[in-house]
């Protein structure tokens, strides 16, 4: 997806940032005439969106959660999102959770599109934004949820790093092949995770044991996704736990033990199904690849999840 977009009114301008991201009230901060601009593109889910615009708020309300929860049409609908800013000139607030972060060049903040939040600009500013499916982060949402409205590796290296890289790739992206561009947006995301890993264990989030548990049975079960005979009982004896133990582990979490395997697998087929350079790969293929070897059960999933049958997906996403 490529959206290139200019508003020149504040009602134009509320119809472009929902259409860009999720659904989205918006709130002028001064009188006059309203201008903005958003560039956007999709990389196989991971949005990387530069914007400029006057004064005005945003808000993330309850009411449209709920009615994005309700309606569920698409994937996109029933998807929870993070978003990361970089702010390159302005400055603004963000609010939710109940923190409040000031916003100014060089700050990186994250945000959490499942929860309401505010965002309100008290000059013109510019923004790089990256949005991606909370799935793509090997985090517990609920720990993730400690970093949002705080300056995220503000005290840390790393943070000063991923800063750097979002602004590079912001501006490289735009003039890669599809194929590329996928690929360093996932980087991005992926070093966005090892960002986000070690402003929690600095601050203390990772003491708890069960968070330990989860971070360290995701890992074994991405390891192991292509293995067919993957069960919450072969997780279990590989860590020297009980079952019981294991789905104790998985309360909470939205997801069940066999959900997070199901869910894993079909994001993984989804990605190669994207994957310009796996076009010739059958769909088949790509199932059995990620311990899916049953074509008409892979495809019954996946249409459960995206919408669409897998040879479908994968028409729409090249067709971009």
């Amino acid at each position: 997806m490529l959206l290139e977009d200019t508003a020149n009114d504040f009602d134009g301008w509320q119809g472009l940032v929902s259409d860009s991201f999720v659904p989205l009230d918006t709130e002028p901060q001064r009188r006059g005439g309203f201008q903005g601009r958003i560039s956007a593109r999709d990389y196989d889910s991971v949005v990387m969106s530069q914007i400029n615009a006057n004064p005005h708020a945003v808000l993330r309300t309850p009411e449209l959660i709920s009615r994005a929860r309700s309606e569920k049409h698409g994937c996109a609908a029933g998807t929870n999102y993070f978003k990361v800013s970089l702010q390159l000139d302005g400055h603004g607030l963000l609010i939710q959770d109940g923190r409040e972060m000031a916003l100014e060049p060089g700050s990186l903040a994250i945000y959490d599109t499942s929860r309401p939040y505010t965002l309100s600009f008290d000059s013109d500013f510019s923004s790089y934004v990256m949005m991606f499916p909370q799935s793509r982060v090997n985090l517990p949402a609920g720990t993730v949820g400690q970093l949002t409205a705080t300056p995220i590796g503000a005290d840390h290296q790393l943070g000063a790093v991923v800063a750097q890289v979002i602004s590079q790739a912001g501006a490289m992206l735009p003039t890669l092949n599809r194929a590329t561009g996928v690929r360093l947006a996932g980087n991005v995301v992926d070093l966005l995770t090892t960002v986000m890993a070690d402003e929690l264990s600095a601050a203390g989030g990772e003491i708890d044991e069960r968070q330990r548990l989860w971070a360290e049975i995701t890992d074994y079960i991405d390891v192991h996704l292509s293995d067919p005979q993957l069960t919450p009982s072969t997780i279990a004896a590989a860590h020297f736990i009980s079952v019981r133990t294991l789905h104790q582990i998985f309360e909470g979490t939205g997801e069940t033990v066999a959900g997070e395997i199901r869910r894993r697998r079909i994001e993984k087929c989804r990605l190669d199904l994207a994957d310009p350079g796996q076009r010739q790969t059958p769909v088949a293929a790509i199932g059995a690849r990620w311990g899916l070897s049953d074509p008409a059960h892979f495809s019954r999933l996946f249409r459960s999840a995206f919408g669409q049958p897998p040879a479908g997906y994968r028409r729409s996403a090249h067709a971009d």
